[in-house]
């Protein structure tokens, strides 16, 4: 038994700890470098490019990321995507998977073929662009949604997760006089909050951290999200070359390094407010759903 009280057991126990207690510290303290370095002063992370615990915080670096109105509305913008995005795409991917799961639809195996080709293959940038162009999408905030709506491995968790429901429980709600549509929002969905909620979670953090598809097809810098704004931030701050008028005489300019950590930390903290109310669900849902293809 792995909770024997016999020496090789007990060496066994111990080893396990010490081994999870090396990850931990492997995970957590380029994190908590991360976090305290965003607090250093100019000073001390010259001296010390490892910063755990600051001898001095600061704030400098978050006065300059946080010093234009702009990113506030960059933070609404990308709050609206996220939260739309992760709504559009989690219907689409329910239909779509539920669809996949009924073995009296014609051409299942077909289309359920080609949802998994295209973990391979993909049209590329160029066939992308043309198509979001000719669908008049550009500058348009559907361009960062429509493209990227239905992911093939969520879809594919979602299949699964449906395909372990009971039979009897569909049956029952025929029998009650209840159509496709109803059997999915009635029972299906309400039954699969784990899987919903665990890909919800890859959703959002999807579109939450999505940058590239911003810069290619929003042309108004006016409807940036925070990633593509703090992206220039960074830019523009190691261009910074010492002409802090309208700053005030006392301020600093951040180094570029702290201004980066400070950028990371903003657009992190949102999924990490989120992720403990999705925690519970989170283990089950990716499990379950991976049981069976």
């Amino acid at each position: 038994m792995f909770h024997d009280k016999t020496i090789s057991g007990r060496i066994f126990d111990l080893c396990n700890l010490l081994l999870l207690l090396l990850i931990t510290l492997i995970t957590f303290l380029p994190l908590m470098h991360v976090v305290m370095a965003s607090f250093a002063t100019v000073e001390e992370l010259a001296l010390k490019p490892f910063v755990l615990i600051p001898t001095e915080f600061s704030l400098k670096a978050y006065q300059y990321v946080l010093s234009t109105d702009t990113i506030f509305r960059s933070l609404g913008v990308s709050v609206g995507i996220t939260v739309g995005g992760t709504l559009i795409s989690m219907v689409l991917t329910c239909l779509m998977a539920y669809g996949l799961t009924r073995r009296d639809m014609d051409g299942r195996r077909v289309m359920m073929f080609m949802v998994v080709f295209t973990l391979l293959f993909n049209g590329g940038l160029i066939p992308t662009f043309f198509v979001v162009k000719n669908m008049g999408l550009i500058d348009s905030y559907l361009a960062l949604i429509l493209p990227t709506a239905v992911n093939a491995f969520n879809l594919i968790i979602m299949r699964t997760f449906f395909m372990n429901l009971p039979d009897g429980i569909e049956e029952s709600a025929k029998i009650d006089g209840c159509n496709d549509l109803g059997i999915l929002f009635r029972i299906v969905i309400p039954l699969s909050m784990p899987a919903i909620a665990t890909v919800s979670l890859f959703y959002a953090v999807n579109y939450w951290n999505s940058f590239f598809n911003a810069i290619i097809y929003l042309n108004d810098p006016a409807k940036w999200p925070v990633q593509v704004l703090l992206r220039q931030i960074v830019i523009v701050a190691s261009q910074f070359q010492g002409d802090s008028a309208g700053l005030g005489d006392d301020f600093v300019k951040p180094p570029e390094q702290t201004i980066k950590m400070a950028v990371i930390v903003i657009s992190t903290i949102p999924i990490l407010i989120i992720y403990p109310f999705l925690q519970k669900y989170f283990a089950k849902g990716a499990l379950v759903g991976s049981v069976k293809g």
